[in-house]
């Protein structure tokens, strides 16, 4: 057997490899010490607040039923302050597992912050509504009214850093994909027309990214909140000279009315919510699964990746990095115009000014949280939709909060997702980088 010498050079890499890995470990260690603690102590305040702060022999009732579709489902409750008390027991349980296991366990790390997140919204739910009532039901529907725009800002904030592109300009493609929409309906008496004018205005302010972007190459952060801003106040103008003195002909477009799929609408509690909803929603459905699979598993999403991690490489096997920019973005802007739509023609029926409300930055960030993939998107954007329908509900319950925070809840929640539960993640390594062939 022969004896292998190791040199001092091959040994200096091996060395250096295993600080790294030491210093890693170190810094997950201290993520999951920091991160369950919090846990704890949240666990604590909730043990305090609400099992203790609420009366016992109170329950708490959550009607299941979606009011006018769906199976009829009796009313759920819970006592209160013993439901309560057992959450807070569980979030600190997540804590002390997120110490223990999630250092080395990513899985594990996310269970543990999904659990604490469910158990300590019901012990605060246990709170709230003890004595009262909420329909569950309805805040799940709200939470599809809500999300659907969400979602659709966030496919195509996916889109557009995928391919390198930093889309800042949800919110104005948003507001621009209302405006068209309600406009060209009440023109044309037509909900398709409508909803085609809204993908199409959503698109333009894609491209108008895309060229500024790719051809001039301005920063692209700074480029999106100037376009959210040129788009809010164009169609601020032109709803104020246009639209409000003429709202019977210009701003009066009727809505999508939803339609019932046969069985899957009579599932309890989920199947008027996901399964009776106008064409819209299923059509958002669809996008989603076909911007997950596009992405994936076929060429194009093979070339849209390959421009946002390594264009030069792209470039040097014939791919044409910014006309693919291009025309990704101006299509993820299509994609954000259906939610812009959907704001007008899909719920409100009309069009009212600045009417996205912050939408399109919650949808990028739904994009963070969800690390640049369809579905963790889609996900994120559920969320922060259900906490915005939650606070509706709850402002009708005349809860102990104040208004002003429950108006807030959404975006506190937003911040708190993105900056606390993401920790270090990568974006595609050439978003918010233009490539300018030498």
């Amino acid at each position: 057997m022969s004896n292998t010498l190791i040199t001092p050079e091959a040994e200096a890499p091996q060395e250096a490899s295993g600080a790294a890995a030491r210093t890693l470990r170190a810094a997950a260690r201290r993520r999951a010490l920091i991160t369950g603690g919090g846990f704890i102590l949240l666990g604590l305040y909730a043990l305090w607040a609400f099992g203790l702060g609420t009366k016992s022999g109170i329950d708490a009732t959550f009607g299941m039923t979606v009011s006018g579709s769906g199976p009829e489902v009796g009313d759920l409750d819970v006592a209160a302050r013993a439901t309560a008390i057992a959450m807070a027991v569980l979030c600190m349980a997540a804590g002390v597992a997120r110490i223990v296991l999630a250092p080395d366990n990513k899985l594990v790390g996310r269970l543990t912050a999904g659990v604490f997140v469910v158990a300590f919204l019901v012990a605060f739910l246990c709170w709230a509504v003890a004595g009262k009532q909420m329909s569950f039901a309805g805040a799940l529907q709200n939470t599809m009214l809500a999300a659907t725009p969400l979602i659709l800002g966030a496919l195509a904030g996916v889109i557009g850093e995928r391919s390198g592109i930093v889309n800042i300009a949800i919110e104005g493609q948003f507001l621009f994909g209302a405006f068209g929409a309600a406009l060209t309906a009440s023109v044309t008496d037509s909900l398709w027309a409508g909803l085609i004018a809204g993908a199409v205005a959503g698109g333009l302010v894609g491209l108008l990214l895309a060229v500024f972007a790719v051809r001039y190459v301005v920063e692209q952060v700074v480029l999106g909140v100037v376009i959210n801003l040129l788009v809010a106040g164009l169609t601020g103008f032109l709803y104020s000279q246009l639209m409000r003195p003429n709202a019977d002909k210009y701003n009066n477009p009727d809505i999508f009315q939803s339609h019932a799929i046969p069985l899957l609408s009579d599932i309890p509690v989920i199947g008027p919510v996901l399964f009776d909803v106008n064409i819209i929603v299923y059509l958002m459905y669809a996008l989603v699964v076909i911007v997950h699979f596009a992405l994936f598993n076929t060429r194009w999403g093979l070339r849209a990746r390959a421009v946002g991690e390594h264009p030069t490489a792209a470039d040097t096997v014939g791919i044409k990095v910014n006309r693919t920019r291009y025309l990704n973005v101006s299509m993820a802007g299509c994609i954000a115009g259906i939610g812009g739509a959907f704001l007008t023609i899909g719920t409100v029926g009309s069009f009212s000014k600045d009417m996205a409300s912050g939408a399109g930055y919650i949808a990028l960030a739904a994009v963070i949280f969800g690390r640049w993939r369809p579905l963790g998107a889609v996900a994120a954007a559920l969320m922060f939709g259900f906490f915005k329908a939650l606070a509706t509900s709850l402002q009708t319950l005349q809860t102990p909060i104040p208004t002003e925070f429950l108006t807030m809840l959404p975006y506190i929640v937003t911040v708190f997702a993105v900056a606390g539960l993401v920790g270090k993640v990568r974006p595609p390594a050439a978003a918010n980088k233009p490539y300018v062939k030498g």
